[in-house]
């Protein structure tokens, strides 16, 4: 599995609370509908406007590739749109894990 990580910037004037819950309410729930996602999550930084970025999101592929097909969906294409009026990505960097990591929560 690969992993893609995106630093996240609020555009000017845009109300934190309403990102985080188009984050829950839409993003989230849109992730089902992409067979590539294995997992997803989006973790808040700051709310402070000068700064470089304001979240990061996680996201957790079988495959680049497979996830690149899964770019070219209609439900992928809606979240691009939404989030276009929101956010940008500041920064993207992808790897693999090493081993299998430490978690005492369940599994993603």
């Amino acid at each position: 599995m690969e992993y893609i990580v995106h630093r996240i910037k609020l555009l000017p004037a845009v109300d934190p609370q309403h990102f985080e819950r188009w984050v829950r309410d839409v993003d989230y729930a849109t992730c089902p509908r992409l067979p590539s996602v294995r997992s997803f999550s989006v973790q808040r930084v700051s709310h402070q406007p000068d700064d470089p970025f304001h979240y990061f999101e996680i996201i957790g592929v079988t495959d680049r590739a497979a996830f690149d097909r899964d770019m070219e969906l209609d439900a992928f294409h809606g979240l691009e749109q939404a989030f276009a009026t929101m956010a940008v990505v500041v920064d993207e960097t992808a790897g693999e894990r090493v081993g299998t990591g430490y978690s005492t929560a369940p599994a993603w």
